[in-house]
């Protein structure tokens, strides 16, 4: 690359280089192609896709595992396109990713050329995006480049994290522009990030100390160790329970004696009766989703009031959006709660001590794990699902990583599996897509190559990202797809056959009526990875344990009954389908 004049595409991959873009995900086009042999000419990697839903799954999940933006880049229309449910996903769980999309020549605005998205407006293919990232621009100048493109780390990064997007012309990566321009706009390391007031810190430390039954309900926004450790030290201190949110599974050690899990639908019994009993909760960068809130009806999971809400967040638009607040405070939890955990110890510097709710907690957390181990030792075969993730947790190292998809491997794992301290949950939320456990797997290994990343999906989820699998082979990933097989769209079949007494449009059969699925392992092999068809029960075990020990791309097709993840909470879902509607 000369250090004179260039293009604005040498221009942008200097500057994406000085943010420290190590991988840019995406697909080719013939509108990014000038962009892509620049990034051929730089150390950053590209990382090509064979679709481009893989590739956006695949940056969400190298930023979940680095905390750092992850960079996608796509074709006009219809390749931007097919990007949506990925980088919605991302920004619905307030991940950091940069969406580059390459558009139609700037001078053929209003012609309607070759893949413009133009049947109600002329080249606004913007107007897709802009439902649900944080910003997105439309480059018209070459000369704007670098500093829209600083903007967009800025905006990705910044407050609460998020998906943008940037939308630049063909024509405009090959026009020229200083080579100089890209150190023009440097990207601000560390963001002044808005803490407590000492006031406010004081003001919550008093309703913690003077509560009878406090708890600490903690979203997926507690980021970094010592925001952790802080929580840890404040919840030990007063002796307050913990319960959390799906996203915040593994946040903190499953085995800690105060934590009580998950709440809502999916949650324990104990963790919602104590949740709608707690006098005072501290919310901690939660959005209090319907899931987490048994559809927000005060007879199962929250009841405020009478129960007094504190609620901490970064985005003030998530402050009493579904439950009113006593004390609520725009803040990064990171810096919140050691203040927190500081002014409750100047007020109440002895320990609390609450042993029957330990027992309590131990009970209930104990009992689970038991139950579902007990399930687990089950040689029927079709495989029961508790099965597979009791394999599943005596092979894996305790470091591994688990990426899941939607239904057991997503519900399962988050209510009944033990996760070790060393280990990681990475799972959709906001969205619940089906698909991004094969694709985010890839970026998560590639973000850690030294961990075991398993991708546990179920058939649906392997058949929606297929291409995930020579993606993993081509960049020599060992992502092991363990594909739990009930050969259907299992969740939705059982909710089905339950409210409607037959599942229809939910189970994968062939002409003959036959249940049907592919041979993902054979699928496996045919794209140069490892395949095993699991056939008998004790297979399982066996073939994760290769596949660990080899190291390599690992389809494990695993036959699964389908039966119901246990939903103790409630989902207003049921009271539509039974025809009982409330006002």
């Amino acid at each position: 690359m000369s250090e004179g004049n260039g293009t604005a595409a040498d221009a942008l991959v200097r500057q994406l280089e000085s943010y420290g873009v190590e991988y840019v995900f995406g697909t080719c086009g013939h509108t990014n192609i000038a962009l892509l042999d620049a990034i051929g000419r730089s150390g950053i990697e590209f990382v090509i896709a064979r679709h481009e839903q893989t590739a956006a799954h695949a940056a969400d999940g190298y930023a979940r595992a680095t905390g750092r933006p992850g960079v996608l880049l796509t074709h006009v229309g219809p390749g931007m396109l097919n990007a949506v449910t990925g980088v919605a996903t991302a920004a619905l769980d307030s991940v950091p990713l940069v969406a580059i999309a390459g558009d139609i020549p700037s001078y053929m605005h209003g012609r309607h050329p070759h893949q413009e998205i133009n049947l109600h407006a002329d080249a606004d293919q913007t107007a897709v995006y802009r439902p649900f990232v944080k910003r997105a621009w439309h480059v018209r100048r070459a000369e704007d480049l670098p500093r829209f493109t600083e903007r967009a780390f800025w905006t990705a990064t910044s407050g609460r994290p998020g998906a943008v997007l940037l939308n630049v012309p063909m024509d405009l990566f090959s026009r020229p522009l200083p080579a100089d321009s890209a150190g023009a706009y440097p990207l601000v390391g560390h963001a002044t990030r808005p803490g407590l007031t000492e006031a406010d810190a004081d003001r919550i430390a008093a309703l913690l100390t003077g509560a009878e039954r406090p708890l600490i309900y903690l979203g997926g926004g507690l980021g970094g160790d010592a925001g952790r450790r802080a929580l840890l030290d404040l919840a030990e201190h007063l002796d307050i329970p913990v319960a959390h949110s799906l996203m915040a599974k593994g946040a903190l050690p499953d085995e800690h004696p105060l934590v009580l899990g998950m709440t809502g639908f999916w949650g324990l019994e104990v963790t919602n009766d104590y949740a709608r009993d707690a006098d005072v909760v501290l919310a901690i960068a939660t959005r209090f989703a319907e899931t987490d809130a048994s559809s927000w009806d005060p007879a199962y999971t929250w009841n405020f009031p009478p129960s007094r809400l504190i609620q901490i967040d970064i985005d003030p638009a998530e402050i009493g959006r579904n439950y009113p607040v006593e004390i609520g405070v725009v803040a990064d939890a990171a810096i919140a709660v050691p203040a927190i955990a500081g002014a409750v110890r100047r007020r109440h510097p002895d320990r609390v001590s609450r042993p029957d709710l330990r027992e309590r907690i131990h009970k209930a957390r104990t009992e689970l794990f038991a139950a579902s181990a007990e399930r687990g030792r089950s040689d029927a075969f079709p495989l029961r699902p508790e099965r597979i993730l009791a394999d599943l947790r005596a092979a894996l190292p305790a470091d591994a990583v688990l990426v899941t998809d939607v239904g057991w491997n997503k519900n399962g794992v988050a209510q009944c599996y033990p996760l070790p301290a060393q280990g990681r949950f990475i799972t959709p939320g906001g969205a619940s897509t089906m698909g991004f456990g094969p694709a985010a797997a890839l970026g998560v290994q590639l973000a850690q190559p030294d961990r075991v990343v398993v991708a546990l999906v179920g058939d649906g989820g392997m058949s929606a990202q297929l291409p995930a699998v020579p993606m993993a082979v081509e960049r020599g990933l060992p992502v092991i797809f363990l594909v739990m097989n009930n050969r259907a769209h299992g969740t939705i079949s059982d909710l089905q056959s339950t409210y409607f007494g037959r599942s229809y449009g939910c189970d994968f059969v062939d002409p003959d009526g036959r249940p049907y699925s592919p041979d993902f392992a054979a699928y496996g092999r045919a794209c140069g990875a490892d395949g095993h068809l699991i056939a008998e029960p004790d297979e399982l075990g066996a073939a994760l344990r290769t596949a660990i020990q080899r190291r390599r791309p690992a389809v494990l097709d695993v036959p699964m009954v389908n039966e119901p993840v246990p939903t103790p909470g409630h989902w207003n879902i049921k009271d539509i389908y039974r025809g009982v509607f409330e006002r």
